[in-house]
Order: structure tokens, then C-alpha cells, then sequence
């Protein structure tokens, strides 16, 4: 299936995701028929990974998503965009705690170019969210755009609808942002850095930041939860930001010490691809990270290196 195939089947099922949240009303449960889950694209697009580096953040984003054929490839004139960016920790941008605001800056500007109608801007802060979103650096960087299609915004607690789906291996139902499910195009922006928990994260577990309910009680089978996440939440691009990695006390960090300047950004379709690239930069396998390996079972994409292509 090609990536534009694969694109407009995610958008429909999303689609119908979000259409059917806004139908259930007061109780705000999703069920998702098994005929609809049918549709979800399960494919693995082609495991193709775009990767630059060098000092100028803006243009190393630039250079991976024009290697990938450019962002009109993924966002076409008139459509609402959510832009969902790691920006969880109220750290400073050298703390490499969030993605870098210059990175965010940059993706949206580029959406705009490519002529989407509204680029929403939001994450699900692990603290409290204004001190995050201006800590980060990326509340400021967004405010030197300067165009009222461009919104930072805080997420709802009201506007999470609960997803139940027969794809899921252990996470069957759970509430996630109905904005997320009812936009246009999703584009994932993940930082890598050391985890606690889940060993590392990056574009597969940054999906924990567009999910409600109470997210610390996922980490019991926590590495199976964030493989099942992936399925409901299917970004049309990922990004990751590995301009500087948090390589120990992840993932809140707060030591310079703790961080080590790469100048790297990767981009593609495939988040399993881009993890699984990932683990190299800290020295590790893509199988020492479990819900990489959950995630490729489920068809989430590609983690065996020798299948990857790099340009």
C-alpha cells in the first residue's frame, strides 16, 4: 500500500473514531465495532528513515521531512493539523527533557506552507501544564509565528472519549483526546531520553501525552500498554528530536550532566523504525526495549535494523 493510501485510511478511521465520540454524548464511551477496528491500517509502510545533522535545528527538521518528499506530502491545503510535541517537563530546553522548541517552531511552519487551516499545538503534561509549556521554550517559539491559525493549547479533561477496541492486547479501553482522533493529520514529536520505566522513550511512548484516565496505573504491563496505545493513536509523521539525549534520571531529568549533545533528527511514517534507530544512540538493541518489540507485533512497524533504510 503506498504512504498516501495508507494516510487516507488512517484520516477515514479517525475519522470515524472521533464522529462516533461525538455521538456517544454525556457518558463519553467509544466503542469501537469490530467491523470499524477492520479498517484501521495495520500495514507497515515503508520502513524509511530520514536523518540529518548539524547545529541548525530548524533546518535539520527541515532537511529529514524534505528527504521524506517535503511536508506537502503529509498535509494538504485546508486541513487541522495537531502538532503533539513532548514539551511534558517544566525544564529548559538544554535539559533535553522536551523536544526542543526550535524543532516545534519549525514543523508548524512548515504546515502552514503547506496550507493546513489550523495547526493545533498540545501535549498532556506530566507537571503542571503552563509552567511546562513555558519552561520548554516552545510557548515562545510559537509565539514568533505570529498567525492566528497557529493555537498552543491545554488539554480538556472533557474532551477525552473512551476507546474500546479488539485490537488491543491488554489495553482494551482507555480515553483518549478526541482532538487528536477527529484532526486532519497528527504529527508526533518525541525527544529521546532514558526512562525509568519503560527503558527508553521516544515516538512510541510519547503517545502517553494525547491519552486521559490515570496514567500511572499504566505501568503495570506498561511496555504491552504503550504497543496498544499505537494502535488507536497513528501519527502521519514522526519526528525525533535527538539534538540532545537525556542518557540517565529520565525522564524529568534536571542535570547537564545527565545530557549529551547529538545534533541528530530523525523523521519517517514508522515509529517502530524510528525507535528501533533510536536504541542505537544509547547503546542498546531495539529488542532490549519491550513495547518496541510489542509494537512490531502488532504491525505497528518495522524493528529490525538491516530493513530500515536510512537517507
Amino acid at each position: 500500500m503506498s504512504d498516501d493510501n495508507h494516510s487516507m485510511e488512517r484520516r477515514e478511521f479517525l475519522k470515524k473514531v472521533a464522529a462516533l465520540g461525538l455521538a456517544v454524548g454525556i457518558g463519553r464511551r467509544l466503542v469501537l465495532p469490530e467491523e470499524l477496528w477492520a479498517m484501521a491500517p495495520i500495514d507497515r509502510p515503508p520502513a524509511v528513515v530520514a536523518k540529518a545533522q548539524g547545529t541548525n535545528y530548524a533546518q535539520l527538521v527541515g532537511d529529514t521531512v524534505q528527504a521524506l518528499g517535503g511536508m506537502k506530502k503529509f498535509v494538504n491545503p485546508g486541513e487541522v493539523v495537531v502538532v503533539k510535541p513532548n514539551m511534558s517537563f517544566d525544564r529548559p530546553p538544554e535539559l533535553g527533557a522536551n523536544v526542543h522548541p526550535a524543532l516545534v517552531r519549525q514543523v508548524v511552519e512548515m504546515c502552514l506552507e503547506a496550507g493546513a487551516k489550523k495547526v493545533q499545538v498540545m501535549d498532556h503534561p506530566a507537571y503542571e501544564p503552563r509552567r511546562s509549556y513555558r519552561t520548554s521554550g516552545i510557548e515562545e517559539a510559537l509565539k514568533g509565528i505570529r498567525d492566528p491559525r497557529v493555537s498552543l493549547e491545554f488539554m480538556d479533561p472533557r474532551r477525552f472519549v473512551e476507546v474500546t477496541a479488539q485490537g488491543a492486547r491488554n489495553l482494551k479501553k482507555w480515553h483518549y483526546y478526541q482532538d487528536v482522533l477527529g484532526a486532519d493529520r497528527f504529527i508526533n514529536i518525541a525527544v529521546a531520553k532514558q526512562h525509568s520505566s519503560a527503558g527508553l522513550t521516544m515516538c512510541l511512548k510519547n503517545m502517553m501525552g494525547a491519552i486521559g484516565g490515570n496514567r500511572r496505573s499504566l505501568h503495570v504491563n506498561l511496555h504491552q500498554n504503550i504497543a496498544d496505545m499505537n494502535l488507536v493513536l497513528r501519527p502521519d509523521l514522526n519526528i525525533l528530536d535527538a539534538t540532545r539525549i537525556m542518557l540517565r534520571n529520565g525522564p524529568s531529568g534536571g542535570r547537564l550532566e545527565d545530557v549529551e549533545v547529538r545534533n541528530l533528527v530523525f523523521a519517517g511514517a514508522d515509529p517502530v523504525a524510528l525507535d528501533a534507530l533510536g536504541t542505537t544512540l544509547f547503546g542498546l538493541k531495539p529488542t532490549d526495549i519491550g513495547h518496541i518489540v510489542k509494537a512490531h507485533e502488532l504491525g505497528r512497524g518495522e524493528m529490525d535494523l538491516n530493513k530500515i533504510k536510512v537517507i
